[in-house]
């Protein structure tokens, strides 16, 4: 960067040889989900006895009481830091800047000439509007009735010749017109481009943090001052592309990162490091509070409907004031978070648009199964159900991309798969598998569903039907209700049975799995009773 001249800040200091001034620039970030943490090595040389360096140039928005100095070559003294001092700016402006300045005021004016053509043709459509207006009026006057005939016929041959004219002239500007407004998308676009190249280019114009750090040394030294602080505006957003091979079950996730950083100036040639580490969130276990139960008379009893969602339990807890090929990063896992050190220097403008990182991929091997959920559904939908083997965590995101055999098949949001966790992913429908779930008579004149004063019974038949031509293994999913008192009592029967109850630890949800050939059908039929006490309602 420019080296930096103090005369303001110089003024206040005894002796003018004492202060270093120094430029700096990042030369190394940890990003975090949200947040940063920035480094900045600045080189010194300074001669015998106290001095103090001058670091200028730091942000506006740096975060001063985050700062940490250390300093080789020299011991370090007192750290003095200040906020909104302006230090003179270098007004030569580089060949870059000036032709990126230049082509966005070309542009510019292209563009505001395109526009005027388009209102001159606009206005040569609006009077030929205006003659077919007037030609209108002399047709309906009383005068042209008082007319001989062969005047009135002169008059109705050139209304007729004149009408068609301006009718035609004011399609053809139209058309005219409305051409040149699509072309002005092509050159908005340009426009929008270079605008944007220009604002990598401009350099920032804020004041600026002071940093002031005593040194001293017995003769002339060569050292290093290391500057880190953490700030809150940057921070990088995890991109998933999942491909899976039908026929072999294979599974391949792509990662990608998008890193934003809105602090005030521009990283250049920055080493940048993405972490899965979210110092910004929770860092310290939960407190438990003491819980005190007392007895009271029942009208001191306050009613639940007047507390206030959480309060309720609140009460119990707590008192209420204690709560291509790319260039791919290296993935290092330390046992509590991810890393990835990307091997580039990396450039990164403040405040535009998110620059996409490669970090490589995962592979995996997955079960595919087709999962029925007929309660909600009218087809199954294609599952891939994976162990995260390796020592990385997927983290969740809200851009995950999924392809099947090469096809995308949408996007969507992600969650966290730890390493180790199992878990599904969905690959999109499979039309050919149809599912239905409907009530059925159980005698004649009974309905599926029959209710009395304290019994009701369901009788349902599920069917998955398999028109793809192919046979898949299906995983169909329903439920039976659940009981929570000893007078209500539920019983059912399923035939065939499940093939396992209480799926994923909730109760009542059911799962059959088997394979289905093609063009085969498989029915399920599930029974189902309840019974509780004479006066009772059931809920």
């Amino acid at each position: 960067m420019r080296a930096l001249c103090l005369p303001l800040l110089l003024v206040a200091s005894p002796a003018l040889a004492d202060d270093i001034a120094l430029s700096s620039r990042v030369s190394a970030v940890t990003l975090y989900l949200q947040g940063a943490t920035v480094i900045r090595e600045v080189p010194f040389a300074a001669p015998a006895g106290t001095h103090d360096l001058i670091l200028a140039d730091l942000p506006r928005g740096t975060p001063l009481g985050s700062v940490r100095v250390s300093i080789d070559g020299a011991r370090m003294g007192g750290v003095t830091t200040r906020r909104d001092y302006v230090p003179p700016r270098d007004m030569a402006e580089s060949a870059e800047l000036l032709a990126a300045r230049a082509e966005v005021e070309r542009l510019e004016e292209a563009m505001r000439t395109a526009r005027a053509r388009i209102d001159d043709i606009r206005l040569e459509a609006e009077a030929a509007r205006a003659r077919l207006a007037f030609l209108d009026r002399i047709g309906q006057g009383d005068g042209a009735a008082a007319l001989e005939i062969d005047r009135l016929r002169a008059l109705s041959q050139m209304i007729g010749t004149e009408t068609l004219a301006a009718r035609q002239t004011a399609l053809e500007a139209t058309r005219r017109a409305d051409a040149a407004e699509r072309a002005l998308t092509d050159q908005q676009e340009a426009l929008e481009a270079a605008r944007k190249a220009l604002k990598a280019l401009v350099p920032e114009e804020e004041a600026r943090a002071m940093l002031a750090v005593a040194v001293s040394a017995d003769t002339a030294t060569e050292g290093r001052m290391v500057v880190t602080y953490t700030i809150a505006d940057a921070g990088w957003q995890p991109l998933y592309d999942l491909h899976l091979a039908r026929a072999s079950g294979a599974l391949r996730i792509e990662r990608g990162a998008l890193v934003r950083q809105s602090t005030g100036e521009n990283w250049q040639d920055v080493a940048l490091t993405l972490s899965t580490a979210r110092p910004s969130e929770q860092t310290q276990p939960g407190q438990i509070w003491p819980w005190v139960p007392r007895i009271v008379d029942p009208e001191e009893i306050r009613p639940l409907a007047r507390q206030k969602g959480a309060d309720a339990l609140m009460s119990m807890a707590a008192p209420a004031a204690e709560m291509e090929r790319a260039v791919v990063a290296d993935a290092d896992f330390d046992g509590l978070s991810v890393t990835y050190s990307y091997p580039g220097p990396v450039d990164v403008t403040t405040g535009a648009d998110h620059v996409r990182l490669m970090l490589g991929s995962l592979e995996a091997q997955a079960e595919i199964v087709a999962q029925a959920v007929p309660m909600l559904d009218q087809t199954a939908y294609l599952m891939a159900e994976f162990t995260n083997e390796t020592d990385e965590i997927l983290l969740p995101t809200s851009q995950a991309r999924f392809y099947l055999d090469g096809r995308y098949v949408g996007q969507r949001g992600l969650g966290l798969i730890a390493a180790g966790d199992e878990a599904d992913l969905s690959f999109g429908p499979i039309d050919g598998l149809r599912l239905s779930r409907t009530l059925r008579d159980r005698n004649e004149g009974d309905r599926g569903l029959i209710r009395k004063s304290n019994e009701m019974t369901e009788a349902v038949a599920i069917e998955v039907e398999n028109l793809t031509g192919m046979a898949w293994p299906l995983r169909v999913l329903d439920r039976v209700p659940v009981s929570e008192q000893n007078d209500l009592e539920i019983t059912w029967s399923a035939t065939p049975k499940p093939t396992e109850e209480n799926v994923d630890d909730m109760r009542g949800i059911l799962a059959w799995e088997f394979d289905l050939p093609a063009g085969e059908t498989q029915t399920i039929r599930l029974d189902t009773a309840m019974e509780w006490p004479e006066g009772k309602v059931l809920r």
